[in-house]
Protein backbone atom coordinates (compact mmCIF):
# COMPACT_ATOMS: atom_id res chain seq x y z
CA UNK A 1 0.00 0.00 0.00
CA UNK A 2 1.27 3.44 -1.08
CA UNK A 3 2.09 6.01 1.91
CA UNK A 4 -0.30 8.70 1.74
CA UNK A 5 0.82 11.76 -0.19
CA UNK A 6 1.26 14.83 1.57
CA UNK A 7 0.58 18.74 0.68
CA UNK A 8 3.46 20.34 0.53
CA UNK A 9 3.67 24.00 1.32
CA UNK A 10 6.05 26.71 1.78
CA UNK A 11 6.33 29.06 4.16
CA UNK A 12 8.21 32.15 4.24
CA UNK A 13 8.58 34.31 7.31
CA UNK A 14 12.33 36.09 8.15
CA UNK A 15 11.60 35.23 11.74
CA UNK A 16 12.69 31.63 13.13
CA UNK A 17 10.41 31.92 16.04
CA UNK A 18 7.34 32.00 13.16
CA UNK A 19 8.68 29.21 11.40
CA UNK A 20 8.77 27.16 14.41
CA UNK A 21 5.34 27.73 15.67
CA UNK A 22 4.22 26.92 12.03
CA UNK A 23 5.83 23.68 11.79
CA UNK A 24 4.65 22.54 15.19
CA UNK A 25 1.35 23.46 14.37
CA UNK A 26 0.96 22.34 11.19
CA UNK A 27 3.21 19.17 11.88
CA UNK A 28 0.74 18.33 14.47
CA UNK A 29 -1.79 17.27 11.74
CA UNK A 30 0.57 15.09 10.10
CA UNK A 31 -0.64 15.32 6.44
CA UNK A 32 1.53 18.42 5.13
CA UNK A 33 5.53 18.57 4.10
CA UNK A 34 6.42 21.86 4.62
CA UNK A 35 9.63 24.10 3.41
CA UNK A 36 10.92 27.14 5.18
CA UNK A 37 12.73 29.94 3.53
CA UNK A 38 13.40 33.44 5.73
CA UNK A 39 13.61 35.63 2.63
CA UNK A 40 11.84 36.44 -0.52
CA UNK A 41 14.13 35.85 -3.26
CA UNK A 42 14.55 32.26 -1.74
CA UNK A 43 11.04 32.04 -1.73
CA UNK A 44 11.04 32.74 -5.06
CA UNK A 45 13.70 30.28 -6.17
CA UNK A 46 12.30 27.54 -4.35
CA UNK A 47 8.83 27.95 -5.71
CA UNK A 48 9.91 28.13 -9.09
CA UNK A 49 11.99 24.86 -9.18
CA UNK A 50 9.78 22.58 -7.07
CA UNK A 51 5.66 21.78 -6.66
CA UNK A 52 3.90 23.63 -3.70
CA UNK A 53 0.42 23.12 -2.88
CA UNK A 54 0.30 26.42 -0.94
CA UNK A 55 2.22 29.23 0.31
CA UNK A 56 2.08 30.73 3.34
CA UNK A 57 4.15 34.47 2.98
CA UNK A 58 4.66 36.95 5.54
CA UNK A 59 4.22 40.63 4.29
CA UNK A 60 7.04 42.19 6.59
CA UNK A 61 10.52 40.94 5.36
CA UNK A 62 13.83 43.15 4.98
CA UNK A 63 15.11 43.04 1.36
CA UNK A 64 11.98 42.26 -0.45
CA UNK A 65 8.65 42.11 1.24
CA UNK A 66 5.75 40.11 0.98
CA UNK A 67 3.40 41.94 -1.94
CA UNK A 68 7.03 42.29 -4.25
CA UNK A 69 7.23 38.97 -3.83
CA UNK A 70 3.65 37.68 -4.55
CA UNK A 71 3.49 39.59 -7.73
CA UNK A 72 6.82 38.17 -8.78
CA UNK A 73 5.13 34.87 -8.16
CA UNK A 74 1.99 35.27 -9.98
CA UNK A 75 3.77 36.57 -12.90
CA UNK A 76 5.53 33.16 -13.83
CA UNK A 77 3.72 30.25 -15.69
CA UNK A 78 4.75 27.62 -13.24
CA UNK A 79 3.89 29.87 -10.24
CA UNK A 80 0.74 31.69 -10.62
CA UNK A 81 -1.46 29.16 -9.72
CA UNK A 82 -0.60 28.13 -5.83
CA UNK A 83 -2.70 29.54 -3.97
CA UNK A 84 -0.77 32.47 -1.41
CA UNK A 85 -2.03 32.92 2.13
CA UNK A 86 -0.46 36.21 3.57
CA UNK A 87 1.07 36.37 7.08
CA UNK A 88 0.60 39.56 8.67
CA UNK A 89 0.30 41.53 11.85
CA UNK A 90 -0.92 44.16 9.73
CA UNK A 91 -4.55 44.90 9.95
CA UNK A 92 -5.38 48.12 8.25
CA UNK A 93 -8.12 47.55 5.90
CA UNK A 94 -5.62 49.71 2.98
CA UNK A 95 -3.21 46.52 3.47
CA UNK A 96 -5.88 43.86 3.27
CA UNK A 97 -7.34 44.91 0.23
CA UNK A 98 -3.72 45.51 -0.97
CA UNK A 99 -3.06 42.08 -0.12
CA UNK A 100 -5.41 40.73 -2.43
CA UNK A 101 -4.63 43.17 -5.22
CA UNK A 102 -1.28 41.16 -5.88
CA UNK A 103 -2.98 38.15 -6.08
CA UNK A 104 -3.22 36.82 -2.46
CA UNK A 105 -6.30 33.98 -1.85
CA UNK A 106 -6.68 34.84 1.96
CA UNK A 107 -4.62 36.29 4.94
CA UNK A 108 -4.35 35.32 8.43
CA UNK A 109 -3.31 38.16 11.27
CA UNK A 110 -0.76 37.80 13.52
CA UNK A 111 -0.87 36.27 16.57
CA UNK A 112 -2.96 33.81 14.87
CA UNK A 113 -4.52 30.82 16.85
CA UNK A 114 -3.58 27.19 15.74
CA UNK A 115 -7.40 26.45 14.91
CA UNK A 116 -7.77 29.17 12.28
CA UNK A 117 -4.33 28.21 10.66
CA UNK A 118 -5.30 24.42 10.28
CA UNK A 119 -8.54 26.02 9.08
CA UNK A 120 -7.40 27.87 6.47
CA UNK A 121 -5.17 25.86 5.04
CA UNK A 122 -6.80 22.72 4.99
CA UNK A 123 -9.66 25.02 3.08
CA UNK A 124 -7.06 26.36 0.77
CA UNK A 125 -5.77 23.27 -0.23
CA UNK A 126 -9.14 21.62 -0.82
CA UNK A 127 -10.29 24.51 -3.01
CA UNK A 128 -6.98 23.76 -5.12
CA UNK A 129 -7.55 20.52 -5.26
CA UNK A 130 -11.19 20.84 -6.45
CA UNK A 131 -10.16 23.64 -8.53
CA UNK A 132 -7.93 21.24 -10.19
CA UNK A 133 -10.56 18.73 -10.57
CA UNK A 134 -12.69 21.22 -12.13
CA UNK A 135 -9.99 21.98 -14.61
CA UNK A 136 -9.26 18.14 -15.51
CA UNK A 137 -12.91 17.31 -16.16
CA UNK A 138 -12.82 20.27 -18.07
CA UNK A 139 -9.91 19.34 -19.96
CA UNK A 140 -11.69 15.71 -20.27
CA UNK A 141 -15.07 16.80 -21.64
CA UNK A 142 -13.51 19.32 -24.02
CA UNK A 143 -10.86 16.65 -25.34
CA UNK A 144 -14.29 13.95 -25.79
CA UNK A 145 -16.60 17.21 -27.54
CA UNK A 146 -13.04 17.27 -29.74
CA UNK A 147 -12.94 13.56 -30.76
CA UNK A 148 -16.66 13.61 -31.28
CA UNK A 149 -16.56 16.74 -33.71
CA UNK A 150 -13.41 14.98 -35.23
CA UNK A 151 -15.99 11.89 -35.58
CA UNK A 152 -19.11 13.91 -37.12
CA UNK A 153 -16.72 15.44 -39.21
CA UNK A 154 -15.27 12.05 -40.88
CA UNK A 155 -18.41 10.45 -40.40
CA UNK A 156 -19.79 13.08 -42.95
CA UNK A 157 -16.98 13.00 -45.30
CA UNK A 158 -17.33 9.07 -45.50
CA UNK A 159 -21.28 9.10 -45.66
CA UNK A 160 -21.56 12.27 -48.46
CA UNK A 161 -18.81 11.11 -50.27
CA UNK A 162 -21.46 8.14 -51.41
CA UNK A 163 -24.38 10.64 -51.69
CA UNK A 164 -22.74 12.86 -53.40
CA UNK A 165 -22.29 10.08 -56.02
CA UNK A 166 -26.09 9.32 -56.18
CA UNK A 167 -27.49 12.42 -56.27
CA UNK A 168 -25.27 13.58 -58.38
CA UNK A 169 -25.52 10.76 -61.11
CA UNK A 170 -29.43 11.26 -60.79
CA UNK A 171 -29.49 15.51 -61.22
CA UNK A 172 -27.53 14.30 -64.30
CA UNK A 173 -29.87 11.31 -65.46
CA UNK A 174 -32.82 13.50 -65.27
CA UNK A 175 -31.37 15.98 -67.76
CA UNK A 176 -31.35 13.38 -70.31
CA UNK A 177 -33.90 11.63 -72.52
CA UNK A 178 -35.79 9.38 -70.35
CA UNK A 179 -38.92 6.94 -70.63
CA UNK A 180 -41.92 7.78 -67.97
CA UNK A 181 -41.01 4.63 -66.01
CA UNK A 182 -37.26 5.47 -65.82
CA UNK A 183 -38.36 8.89 -64.58
CA UNK A 184 -40.27 7.35 -61.64
CA UNK A 185 -37.14 4.76 -61.12
CA UNK A 186 -35.17 7.86 -60.41
CA UNK A 187 -37.58 9.83 -58.43
CA UNK A 188 -37.64 7.35 -56.26
CA UNK A 189 -33.93 7.35 -56.58
CA UNK A 190 -33.70 10.84 -55.81
CA UNK A 191 -36.55 10.89 -52.99
CA UNK A 192 -34.69 8.09 -51.02
CA UNK A 193 -31.34 10.11 -51.33
CA UNK A 194 -32.93 13.20 -50.20
CA UNK A 195 -34.24 11.62 -47.02
CA UNK A 196 -30.75 10.11 -46.06
CA UNK A 197 -29.43 13.47 -46.98
CA UNK A 198 -31.72 14.70 -44.72
CA UNK A 199 -30.97 12.14 -41.45
CA UNK A 200 -27.58 13.35 -42.11
CA UNK A 201 -28.13 16.99 -41.89
CA UNK A 202 -30.19 15.92 -38.60
CA UNK A 203 -27.28 14.40 -36.90
CA UNK A 204 -24.77 17.62 -38.25
CA UNK A 205 -27.24 20.07 -36.94
CA UNK A 206 -27.89 18.71 -33.47
CA UNK A 207 -23.88 18.01 -33.04
CA UNK A 208 -23.21 22.20 -34.40
CA UNK A 209 -26.15 22.74 -32.04
CA UNK A 210 -24.52 20.69 -28.87
CA UNK A 211 -21.09 22.11 -29.72
CA UNK A 212 -22.07 25.88 -29.80
CA UNK A 213 -21.50 26.31 -33.32
CA UNK A 214 -24.51 26.86 -34.50
CA UNK A 215 -25.24 30.31 -35.65
CA UNK A 216 -28.24 32.22 -36.49
CA UNK A 217 -28.72 35.25 -39.39
CA UNK A 218 -30.19 38.16 -38.75
CA UNK A 219 -31.69 39.47 -41.79
CA UNK A 220 -34.90 41.10 -42.79
CA UNK A 221 -37.71 39.50 -43.76
CA UNK A 222 -41.66 38.74 -45.23
CA UNK A 223 -42.82 36.21 -42.84
CA UNK A 224 -45.81 35.91 -44.74
CA UNK A 225 -43.91 35.15 -48.12
CA UNK A 226 -41.99 32.79 -46.04
CA UNK A 227 -44.58 30.76 -44.59
CA UNK A 228 -46.58 30.41 -47.43
CA UNK A 229 -43.36 29.06 -49.23
CA UNK A 230 -42.76 26.21 -46.22
CA UNK A 231 -47.25 25.58 -46.41
CA UNK A 232 -46.10 25.58 -50.91
CA UNK A 233 -43.35 22.55 -50.00
CA UNK A 234 -45.63 20.73 -48.03
CA UNK A 235 -48.71 20.92 -49.26
CA UNK A 236 -46.88 18.51 -51.98
CA UNK A 237 -46.47 16.16 -49.22
CA UNK A 238 -50.03 16.38 -47.99
CA UNK A 239 -51.69 15.87 -51.06
CA UNK A 240 -50.15 11.93 -51.43
CA UNK A 241 -52.80 11.83 -48.07
CA UNK A 242 -55.34 14.28 -49.58
CA UNK A 243 -54.80 16.67 -46.15
CA UNK A 244 -55.24 20.05 -46.88
CA UNK A 245 -52.96 22.37 -45.03
CA UNK A 246 -54.22 25.97 -43.85
CA UNK A 247 -52.47 28.93 -43.04
CA UNK A 248 -53.48 31.61 -40.43
CA UNK A 249 -51.55 34.84 -39.79
CA UNK A 250 -53.42 37.20 -37.21
CA UNK A 251 -53.86 40.45 -38.30
CA UNK A 252 -51.58 41.73 -35.73
CA UNK A 253 -48.49 39.86 -36.91
CA UNK A 254 -45.72 42.28 -38.32
CA UNK A 255 -45.64 41.93 -42.22
CA UNK A 256 -41.92 42.46 -41.53
CA UNK A 257 -39.59 41.00 -39.00
CA UNK A 258 -35.38 40.30 -38.87
CA UNK A 259 -33.93 37.02 -37.78
CA UNK A 260 -32.97 34.17 -39.66
CA UNK A 261 -36.08 33.02 -41.82
CA UNK A 262 -34.06 29.39 -42.57
CA UNK A 263 -33.86 28.23 -39.24
CA UNK A 264 -37.39 29.34 -38.46
CA UNK A 265 -38.37 27.94 -41.39
CA UNK A 266 -36.54 24.39 -40.14
CA UNK A 267 -38.84 24.41 -36.79
CA UNK A 268 -41.91 25.03 -38.92
CA UNK A 269 -41.24 22.17 -41.65
CA UNK A 270 -40.41 19.80 -38.50
CA UNK A 271 -43.76 20.72 -36.98
CA UNK A 272 -46.12 20.37 -39.93
CA UNK A 273 -43.93 17.09 -41.39
CA UNK A 274 -44.71 15.12 -38.33
CA UNK A 275 -48.36 16.46 -38.32
CA UNK A 276 -48.69 15.02 -42.02
CA UNK A 277 -47.11 12.29 -41.52
CA UNK A 278 -49.66 11.36 -38.57
CA UNK A 279 -52.87 12.38 -39.71
CA UNK A 280 -54.61 10.19 -42.00
CA UNK A 281 -57.74 12.18 -42.40
CA UNK A 282 -58.90 15.86 -41.36
CA UNK A 283 -56.31 19.06 -42.05
CA UNK A 284 -53.21 20.52 -40.51
CA UNK A 285 -53.32 24.01 -39.53
CA UNK A 286 -50.40 26.45 -39.22
CA UNK A 287 -51.61 29.70 -37.37
CA UNK A 288 -49.19 32.62 -35.89
CA UNK A 289 -50.08 35.55 -33.72
CA UNK A 290 -48.51 37.92 -32.05
CA UNK A 291 -47.95 37.97 -27.99
CA UNK A 292 -46.43 41.29 -27.29
CA UNK A 293 -43.77 43.63 -28.36
CA UNK A 294 -41.39 45.10 -26.48
CA UNK A 295 -37.97 47.18 -27.37
CA UNK A 296 -38.49 46.43 -30.82
CA UNK A 297 -38.89 42.94 -30.50
CA UNK A 298 -42.00 40.61 -31.30
CA UNK A 299 -43.09 37.68 -29.72
CA UNK A 300 -44.59 35.47 -32.04
CA UNK A 301 -46.34 31.74 -30.76
CA UNK A 302 -47.00 30.04 -33.92
CA UNK A 303 -49.15 26.49 -33.36
CA UNK A 304 -49.38 23.59 -36.03
CA UNK A 305 -52.46 21.77 -35.00
CA UNK A 306 -53.49 18.10 -36.69
CA UNK A 307 -56.53 15.82 -36.02
CA UNK A 308 -54.48 12.88 -36.19
CA UNK A 309 -53.59 10.23 -34.24
CA UNK A 310 -52.80 12.30 -30.95
CA UNK A 311 -50.19 11.08 -28.09
CA UNK A 312 -50.74 9.81 -24.52
CA UNK A 313 -49.25 11.64 -21.70
CA UNK A 314 -46.45 9.02 -21.29
CA UNK A 315 -45.54 9.71 -24.61
CA UNK A 316 -45.39 13.52 -24.48
CA UNK A 317 -42.67 13.47 -21.82
CA UNK A 318 -40.54 11.64 -24.60
CA UNK A 319 -40.51 14.00 -27.13
CA UNK A 320 -37.88 16.72 -27.81
CA UNK A 321 -35.71 14.00 -26.92
CA UNK A 322 -32.78 12.78 -28.70
CA UNK A 323 -33.00 9.73 -30.73
CA UNK A 324 -36.64 9.76 -29.07
CA UNK A 325 -39.90 8.63 -30.59
CA UNK A 326 -43.54 7.86 -28.74
CA UNK A 327 -42.70 3.86 -28.99
CA UNK A 328 -41.28 1.07 -31.08
CA UNK A 329 -44.02 1.07 -33.14
CA UNK A 330 -44.23 4.31 -33.98
CA UNK A 331 -41.20 3.91 -35.50
CA UNK A 332 -41.59 1.10 -37.10
CA UNK A 333 -44.69 2.61 -39.01
CA UNK A 334 -43.65 5.72 -39.58
CA UNK A 335 -39.89 5.82 -39.31
CA UNK A 336 -38.00 8.78 -38.05
CA UNK A 337 -34.91 9.24 -35.91
CA UNK A 338 -36.58 11.69 -33.44
CA UNK A 339 -34.08 14.30 -34.19
CA UNK A 340 -36.21 16.76 -35.62
CA UNK A 341 -37.90 17.89 -32.33
CA UNK A 342 -35.15 18.12 -30.42
CA UNK A 343 -33.53 20.54 -33.08
CA UNK A 344 -36.52 22.51 -33.13
CA UNK A 345 -36.22 22.82 -29.35
CA UNK A 346 -32.68 24.09 -29.31
CA UNK A 347 -33.43 26.17 -32.00
CA UNK A 348 -36.61 27.63 -30.15
CA UNK A 349 -33.88 28.40 -27.31
CA UNK A 350 -31.93 30.23 -29.67
CA UNK A 351 -34.14 32.46 -30.85
CA UNK A 352 -35.34 33.08 -26.98
CA UNK A 353 -38.70 31.31 -27.51
CA UNK A 354 -39.73 27.73 -25.87
CA UNK A 355 -41.57 24.94 -27.40
CA UNK A 356 -44.50 22.53 -26.38
CA UNK A 357 -47.41 19.95 -27.16
CA UNK A 358 -50.97 19.97 -26.03
CA UNK A 359 -52.56 16.30 -27.45
CA UNK A 360 -55.39 14.03 -27.25
CA UNK A 361 -54.75 10.37 -28.13
CA UNK A 362 -56.97 9.92 -31.32
CA UNK A 363 -58.12 13.27 -31.27
CA UNK A 364 -54.96 15.11 -32.57
CA UNK A 365 -51.99 17.16 -31.44
CA UNK A 366 -51.01 21.41 -31.29
CA UNK A 367 -47.75 21.89 -31.62
CA UNK A 368 -46.71 25.07 -30.60
CA UNK A 369 -43.56 27.05 -29.93
CA UNK A 370 -42.48 31.13 -29.71
CA UNK A 371 -39.64 32.72 -30.67
CA UNK A 372 -38.75 36.49 -30.41
CA UNK A 373 -38.35 38.64 -33.68
CA UNK A 374 -37.05 42.12 -34.53
CA UNK A 375 -39.59 44.21 -35.80
CA UNK A 376 -38.43 45.61 -38.90
CA UNK A 377 -40.15 47.15 -42.32
CA UNK A 378 -40.62 46.96 -45.72
CA UNK A 379 -37.94 49.65 -46.54
CA UNK A 380 -35.51 47.33 -44.65
CA UNK A 381 -36.70 43.92 -46.54
CA UNK A 382 -36.54 45.65 -50.16
CA UNK A 383 -33.03 46.93 -49.49
CA UNK A 384 -31.96 43.16 -48.48
CA UNK A 385 -33.68 42.01 -51.68
CA UNK A 386 -32.24 44.88 -54.10
CA UNK A 387 -28.72 43.75 -52.66
CA UNK A 388 -29.45 40.23 -53.83
CA UNK A 389 -30.66 41.29 -57.11
CA UNK A 390 -28.09 43.85 -57.77
CA UNK A 391 -25.95 41.55 -60.20
CA UNK A 392 -28.45 40.08 -61.92
CA UNK A 393 -27.15 41.27 -65.38
CA UNK A 394 -23.59 40.42 -64.29
CA UNK A 395 -24.74 36.94 -63.40
CA UNK A 396 -25.76 36.26 -67.07
CA UNK A 397 -22.72 37.99 -68.72
CA UNK A 398 -20.75 35.03 -65.79
CA UNK A 399 -22.56 32.19 -67.14
CA UNK A 400 -22.14 32.78 -70.62
CA UNK A 401 -18.13 32.43 -69.91
CA UNK A 402 -16.66 29.16 -71.01
CA UNK A 403 -14.03 28.78 -67.99
CA UNK A 404 -10.94 26.19 -67.98
CA UNK A 405 -11.07 24.84 -64.38
CA UNK A 406 -8.74 22.62 -62.36
CA UNK A 407 -10.70 19.88 -60.47
CA UNK A 408 -8.35 18.23 -57.30
CA UNK A 409 -10.41 15.43 -56.29
CA UNK A 410 -9.33 12.08 -55.49
CA UNK A 411 -12.51 10.12 -55.49
CA UNK A 412 -13.32 8.54 -59.61
CA UNK A 413 -17.16 8.93 -59.15
CA UNK A 414 -16.55 12.17 -57.41
CA UNK A 415 -14.47 13.43 -60.44
CA UNK A 416 -17.31 12.06 -62.70
CA UNK A 417 -20.20 13.87 -61.18
CA UNK A 418 -18.13 17.22 -60.87
CA UNK A 419 -16.73 16.57 -64.32
CA UNK A 420 -20.41 16.05 -66.19
CA UNK A 421 -21.38 18.66 -64.32
CA UNK A 422 -19.21 21.24 -65.49
CA UNK A 423 -19.18 20.50 -68.82
CA UNK A 424 -22.48 20.67 -69.10
CA UNK A 425 -22.23 24.05 -68.15
CA UNK A 426 -19.64 24.45 -70.88
CA UNK A 427 -16.38 24.48 -69.16
CA UNK A 428 -13.36 22.34 -69.81
CA UNK A 429 -11.97 20.67 -67.03
CA UNK A 430 -8.31 19.27 -65.98
CA UNK A 431 -8.21 16.95 -62.85
CA UNK A 432 -5.44 16.88 -60.22
CA UNK A 433 -6.32 13.49 -58.24
CA UNK A 434 -4.52 15.29 -54.85
CA UNK A 435 -3.45 18.42 -53.28
CA UNK A 436 0.33 17.66 -54.63
CA UNK A 437 -0.84 17.64 -58.07
CA UNK A 438 -3.10 20.40 -57.96
CA UNK A 439 -0.29 22.73 -56.96
CA UNK A 440 1.90 21.01 -59.46
CA UNK A 441 -0.57 21.26 -62.34
CA UNK A 442 -1.40 25.27 -60.97
CA UNK A 443 2.37 26.43 -61.62
CA UNK A 444 2.30 25.37 -64.82
CA UNK A 445 -1.05 25.72 -66.44
CA UNK A 446 -3.21 28.37 -66.90
CA UNK A 447 -6.88 27.88 -65.40
CA UNK A 448 -10.08 30.55 -64.46
CA UNK A 449 -10.81 28.27 -61.24
CA UNK A 450 -9.76 25.80 -59.01
CA UNK A 451 -12.55 23.17 -57.44
CA UNK A 452 -10.32 22.00 -54.23
CA UNK A 453 -12.10 18.72 -52.17
CA UNK A 454 -10.72 19.29 -48.69
CA UNK A 455 -10.16 16.15 -47.79
CA UNK A 456 -7.23 14.34 -50.33
CA UNK A 457 -4.36 11.89 -49.68
CA UNK A 458 -0.79 13.22 -49.62
CA UNK A 459 -1.85 16.85 -49.55
CA UNK A 460 -4.92 18.07 -48.32
CA UNK A 461 -7.11 20.61 -49.87
CA UNK A 462 -6.35 23.60 -47.22
CA UNK A 463 -2.49 22.96 -47.74
CA UNK A 464 -2.40 22.84 -51.28
CA UNK A 465 -4.59 25.98 -51.39
CA UNK A 466 -2.24 28.11 -49.04
CA UNK A 467 0.90 26.64 -51.38
CA UNK A 468 -0.88 28.34 -54.51
CA UNK A 469 -1.44 31.23 -52.61
CA UNK A 470 2.52 31.54 -52.09
CA UNK A 471 3.24 30.70 -55.46
CA UNK A 472 0.48 33.72 -56.48
CA UNK A 473 3.03 36.19 -53.63
CA UNK A 474 6.20 35.03 -55.29
CA UNK A 475 5.12 35.53 -59.22
CA UNK A 476 3.86 39.06 -58.31
CA UNK A 477 0.53 38.32 -59.09
CA UNK A 478 -2.43 40.57 -58.33
CA UNK A 479 -4.83 38.66 -59.48
CA UNK A 480 -5.96 35.82 -57.33
CA UNK A 481 -7.52 32.64 -58.89
CA UNK A 482 -11.05 31.94 -57.14
CA UNK A 483 -10.59 28.34 -55.48
CA UNK A 484 -13.52 26.40 -54.30
CA UNK A 485 -13.63 24.03 -51.08
CA UNK A 486 -15.51 21.07 -51.86
CA UNK A 487 -16.30 19.64 -48.89
CA UNK A 488 -18.31 17.00 -46.76
CA UNK A 489 -17.84 19.51 -43.84
CA UNK A 490 -19.56 22.88 -43.74
CA UNK A 491 -19.64 24.01 -39.42
CA UNK A 492 -18.78 27.48 -38.35
CA UNK A 493 -14.86 26.30 -37.56
CA UNK A 494 -14.31 24.60 -40.85
CA UNK A 495 -15.29 27.37 -42.89
CA UNK A 496 -12.91 29.98 -40.86
CA UNK A 497 -10.28 27.43 -41.65
CA UNK A 498 -11.18 27.07 -45.69
CA UNK A 499 -11.01 31.06 -45.51
CA UNK A 500 -8.58 31.68 -43.66
CA UNK A 501 -6.44 29.31 -46.02
CA UNK A 502 -7.37 31.50 -48.65
CA UNK A 503 -10.07 29.92 -50.49
CA UNK A 504 -12.94 32.40 -51.83
CA UNK A 505 -16.23 29.65 -51.07
CA UNK A 506 -17.62 26.08 -50.73
CA UNK A 507 -19.35 24.20 -52.25
CA UNK A 508 -21.25 21.32 -49.64
CA UNK A 509 -21.22 17.68 -50.91
CA UNK A 510 -23.48 15.93 -52.42
CA UNK A 511 -23.32 19.25 -54.82
CA UNK A 512 -26.28 19.74 -57.57
CA UNK A 513 -25.43 22.12 -60.77
CA UNK A 514 -27.63 24.98 -59.66
CA UNK A 515 -24.80 25.33 -56.89
CA UNK A 516 -22.05 25.31 -59.45
CA UNK A 517 -24.13 27.82 -61.09
CA UNK A 518 -24.24 29.62 -57.70
CA UNK A 519 -20.69 29.81 -57.56
CA UNK A 520 -19.87 31.09 -61.30
CA UNK A 521 -22.30 34.20 -60.39
CA UNK A 522 -19.93 35.37 -58.14
CA UNK A 523 -16.90 34.53 -58.99
CA UNK A 524 -16.58 33.81 -62.75
CA UNK A 525 -14.42 37.10 -63.92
Amino acid sequence: MEPEKKDKILVVDDREINLELIRTVLGMEGNFSLVTVTDGKSAIRKAKTNYFDLILLDIMMPEMDGYEVCQILKSYPTTKDIPIIFLTALNDPRNIQKAFQFGAVDYISKPFSKEELVARVNLHISLKRTTEELIKAKRAAEAAAEAKAIFLANMSHELRTPMNGIIGMVDILKRTKLTSAQKEYLNIIESSGENLLTIINDILDLSKIESGHMQLENIPFSLKEELNRVMNIMQIIADKKKLPLILKIAENVPPFVSGDPVRLKQIIINLVNNAIKFTEKGNVTLSVEQQNITDGKVQLLFKVMDTGIGISPEGQKKLFQSFSQVDKSTTRKYGGTGLGLMISKNLAHMMGGEIGVESVEGVGSTFWFYVFLEVSDEASYKKQNQQEENGTSQDKTRLQLKLKILLAEDNKINQKVAVLNLNNLGHTVEIANNGKEAVKKYANGDYDMIFMDVQMPEMDGIEACKKIRNLEKQSGSTKKIPIIAMTANTSEDERKKYMEAGMNSYVSKPFKQKELIEIFKKFAV
